[in-house]
């Protein structure tokens, strides 16, 4: 009976305390028996007296760290050290005592309770908490133990408690009328202002939705719910005029979007305010009557004939006058034009539809007191076809027909073109013309599907008589007014194998297109250009190699010459003695070396500065005598400056007097007036006394 034992946990006595006492029947008191206790504690917490069988814990025990020790127990013959029994298991349990308050698992306790909550656990003192007065509380919580009966312990925590956000409050507008202005000329969607209405509650239950209420201006502008900000935007839906209409009122609702059905006994969640809009004038430019215009007009039509008209109006208050013009970038030939004042649009010149069957032009309307209120409209302007164009062929056609051609045989199958497009489509005829209704040579057959052929009529041709053969052919229309013309088909006369392939014809034609192509006629006439250039420069080259120089180098002059080539026409050459000659520093030849110098004596020729200014004859010598004078590169006599170019065609000799008599007599120039009417001038300058005495 002794297999289970109880102890006290935390005993502070000065004594270990007794557990219990072991004991066996063949224990006859003599001592030969020992006790020996094994299992959890034995030896540390718990000790036997192995005389007695007497148990006691050693140490204090805590239940709370280990409540149950389960240990063995044998009785063994001290002499010859065997069991007396067999091993038996026992229990030590360890009896409670309150020496340990209450704790709680947390120190701080987080909870959160939606406003306007019923009892709970944890439950509001208070009925129908607002969060939106309070919304966060402390709460200090006590345990105790032993039923709060005297001596027992005690714990505490803290819990802080926050009331969640429930969808109790309705939106609310802080002002129940808002104003607003819009020029009348703002584009679709532009946002003309916000509203917002407020709501004490958050996330979710704050969340709300503008709309417009059925009134006044609900077509013509909307609202949209910025989702960020939670505002009403007022747009613009429709074109707005201040003409038309000048305020509008619209009535905005603002609605929860999560409403709460517990609390729908408070009344509707929503809220409604009056927008007020204005519209404010602007100058508008003028509009016209239609987005665009299609105009139909005759090729035929006289020029300055109305062909159209367009329409504007201001639609401003003031109705300004307007004037029309062309868009001169859209019109560059300038064919039509418009009146200013109504609008009619007019023709400048001829219209061709086969040119241009199409006239996109742009009308501009501007108000007269504001030019920079202007509008455009396109104006689209077809012209319709007239039969004005004769038929013709459609290609020129190389006909031939063989010399052993038989009668009926078709040598050729001609179309023509029309450049008119009449609505029923083309009909062409075809008929020998009226002077020569009866060819003996061929006929035109009408194929009556805008083709004729063309046939031989005898047997037979002979190009050694006729080579060639012209065939006038009338064509004309079906349209109004009929558009006829003569076309003349060319039939050359060849020669043709037994199949009726063309052999030859024209002898020298044929051998000329068949040898040479055009490129290579092209290169033969440019070789014999080049040769032809060849000879001209040789035959100058030549020419100025046999010309005889005017003065030899050798010769010793002294004397200072200046020559003019230009021997003159008389009194009828206008531009014998041009001065302009002298005076154009070009003219001198300062490349070539002077005669008068020898080549070893002769430095760098200093060249002259310009003449340019204008100046008389004698000055201008006098300068050109100074310059060579002070040449450094010239010997100490004078120099020589020469005009070499003696003219061409001249029947007199030199008039240079290097080589004239060094005698102080007087020379005869008499033979001067047998010269002709050119050198009269000169006969009556040097023929005579008087020319002496000058």
């Amino acid at each position: 009976m002794w297999n289970q034992f109880f102890l006290l946990e935390e005993y502070t006595g000065t004594d270990t305390q007794y557990v219990g006492k072991l004991h066996t029947d063949q224990d006859k008191g003599d001592g030969n028996l020992k006790y020996i206790l094994t299992g959890d504690g034995a030896g540390s917490l718990f000790v036997i007296d192995e005389n007695t069988g007497d148990i006691h814990a050693a140490k204090k025990l805590d239940r709370e760290e280990k409540s149950l020790y389960i240990l063995r127990a044998k009785a063994i013959d001290r002499k010859t050290g065997r069991q007396v029994e067999p091993e038996s298991e026992f229990i030590i349990k360890i009896h409670d005592i309150n020496d340990n308050e209450p704790k709680f698992t947390k120190d701080l306790y987080t909870a959160s309770v939606p406003e306007m909550s019923g009892v709970g656990i944890i439950k509001t003192a208070l009925p129908d908490m607002s969060r939106e007065n309070r919304e966060q509380y402390q709460v200090v919580i006590q345990a105790k133990d032993m039923g709060g009966q005297m001596g027992g312990l005690s714990g505490t925590t803290t819990v802080n408690i926050t009331l969640t956000d429930v969808n109790n409050n309705p939106p609310r507008f802080p002002q129940r009328t808002y104003q607003f202005k819009s020029p009348e000329s703002v584009p679709l969607g532009t946002h003309l202002g916000r509203i917002k209405a407020s709501d004490p509650d958050v996330g979710e239950n704050a969340e709300m939705e503008y709309s417009l209420a059925e009134g006044d201006g609900t077509d013509m502008f909307d609202v949209i719910t910025d989702k960020d900000t939670q505002e009403g935007i007022i747009t613009v839906k429709q074109n707005l005029d201040f003409e038309t209409k000048i305020l509008y009122t619209l009535r905005v609702d603002a609605s929860n979007t999560h409403p709460d059905p517990r609390f729908s006994h408070l009344g509707p969640f929503k809220d409604t305010a009056v927008v007020k809009i204005s519209v404010e004038d602007v100058d508008e430019p003028p509009v016209f009557s239609k987005t665009s215009y299609l105009i139909e007009v005759d090729e035929d039509v006289k020029e300055g004939s109305i062909i159209g008209q367009v329409t504007a109006y201001d639609p401003d208050a003031t109705n300004n006058l307007i004037k029309y013009t062309v868009d001169r970038h859209t019109d560059m030939d300038r064919i039509f034009s418009i009146h200013s004042e109504n609008g009619s649009i007019f023709t400048l010149k001829p219209l061709d539809r086969e040119s241009s069957p199409w006239h996109n032009i742009t009308i501009t309307a501007t108000e007269i007191n504001n030019p920079k209120q202007s509008s455009h409209v396109p104006v689209f302007i077809r012209i319709l076809d007239i039969n004005d164009h004769a038929p013709e062929f459609a290609t020129y056609y190389e006909t031939f027909v063989c010399e052993n051609a038989k009668p009926g045989q078709l040598i050729q199958t001609v179309s023509v073109m029309d450049k008119d497009d009449p609505p029923r489509g083309h009909k062409f005829f075809f008929e020998p013309v009226p002077e020569f209704p009866l060819n003996p040579n061929f006929t035109i057959i009408d194929n009556k599907d805008n083709t004729a052929g063309i046939l031989t009529r005898k047997d037979g041709y002979s190009r050694n008589k006729i080579s060639t053969y012209l065939l006038p052919i009338l064509i004309f229309d079906n349209d109004y007014p009929i558009q006829s013309s003569t076309g003349t088909l060319t039939i050359r006369v060849c020669a043709c194998d037994n199949q009726g392939n063309m052999q030859s014809c024209n002898a020298e034609a044929l051998i000329l297109s068949a040898g040479l192509s055009t490129g290579a006629l092209i290169a033969i006439l440019l070789c014999v250009f080049i040769l032809l250039i060849l000879v001209v420069l040789f035959a100058a080259l030549k020419r100025q190699r046999k010309k005889e120089p005017l003065i030899v180098s050798k010769d010793d002059v002294r004397d200072n010459i200046v020559t003019y080539n230009d021997e003159g026409g008389g009194e009828e050459d206008t531009q014998a003695f041009d001065i302009g000659t002298l005076r154009n520093p070009e003219a001198r030849e300062d490349s070539k070396l002077r005669r008068d110098v020898m080549p070893e004596t002769i430095f760098q020729i200093r060249r002259t500065v310009p003449l340019w200014e204008n100046i008389d004859v004698q000055d201008f010598i006098h300068r050109r005598l100074k310059e060579n004078d002070s040449d450094p590169s010239a010997p100490p006599y004078d120099s020589l400056a020469t005009y070499a170019y003696e003219g061409n065609d001249s029947i007199a000799d030199s008039l240079s007097s290097l080589e004239s008599l060094t005698a102080d007599c007087n020379q005869d120039y008499d033979y001067l007036s047998d010269w002709g009417p050119r050198f009269k001038k000169l006969a009556d300058m040097y023929g005579g006394d008087d020319s002496d005495r000058d």
